[in-house]
């Protein structure tokens, strides 16, 4: 029989070890990451990208009151990154500036996804939702992402007015999985977040004009069956083009191979 970690012993020793990993990392930050942190109600002069997302989606799986607490997750967290500046060499992290999501903070039983691509229902649930709409803008700048997880590949939900590719979300969870991206540019770059009456959204800001265009594209998508199983899988690239559309980078940075978890017999399922 193989020996326990510490964490596995009891519930207590794994509280010890999540409140160790979780202080570690602060002493980690405080010492050797500059985080941003400093705010500005006077928005920077350029606009990079903007983008929102549905706010309450009627999914069949996910109860209103479900979805409600969701949003009001989304209230609290949005105006705690709102209006933040990252100056070159600093790095943003939305832990850092969200915080931890505790009943006492006024955070709600929201949806998230397990490490094994359940749902389950857990204090703050939704904040996903915020990190991808973040992601989603830095991906159109040349902002480096220094920390991002991905979900357990699971296509959980069919679609329903998608707006941005399969696959190219986040996972995040207090403080061990966080979403961070660097700014190893010359300019200085600004988000601003905010919750509206049915979409969360997001613009980012610039003090100088981005001469480079970046476009986000799936490439190859498509469901595949193996044995008894659906799978939905495709290529996501990074492309980026001068202002004469002249291709200057082309990355793959993400190659989805995701179980589907619903009904799959309204779509075109091949076999390779």
């Amino acid at each position: 029989m193989s020996r326990k970690l510490f964490c596995e012993i009891s519930p207590l020793t794994y509280k010890i070890s999540y409140e160790s990993h979780i202080l570690k990392r602060k002493i980690r930050d405080t010492f050797r990451v500059k985080i941003a942190n400093k705010k500005s109600e006077k928005k920077l002069p350029y606009l990079v990208f903007k983008h929102e997302s549905l706010i309450r989606r009627r999914l069949r799986k996910v109860s209103v009151p479900v979805e409600e607490a969701k949003v009001a997750n989304l209230k609290i967290a949005a105006p705690k990154v709102n209006n933040v500046i990252i100056k070159p060499g600093e790095t943003f992290s939305f832990w850092s500036l969200v915080g931890r999501c505790t009943e006492q903070n006024g955070y709600q039983q929201g949806l998230m996804v397990a490490n094994d691509g359940q749902l389950k229902k857990g204090t703050g649930g939704g904040l996903c939702q915020f990190s991808n709409l973040i992601h989603w803008m830095v991906l159109h700048t040349p902002l480096d992402i220094v920390e991002k997880y991905h979900h357990e590949q699971v296509d959980i939900f069919p679609d329903s007015d998608r707006k941005v590719p399969f696959g190219s979300g986040t996972s995040i969870v207090y403080n061990y999985l966080d979403y961070r991206f660097k700014n190893n540019t010359s300019q200085t770059y600004q988000l601003v977040t905010y919750v509206g009456e049915t979409h969360l959204h997001g613009e980012l800001y610039c003090s100088a004009p981005q001469n480079i265009i970046y476009k986000v594209e799936m490439e190859n998508e498509r469901f595949v069956k193996q044995g008894d199983q659906v799978y939905r899988c495709g290529k996501i690239y990074k492309r980026s083009f001068d202002n004469e559309s002249n291709l200057l980078t082309n990355d793959l940075i993400q190659e989805n191979h995701a179980r589907v978890a619903y009904d799959t017999s309204h779509l075109n399922v091949i076999t390779e």
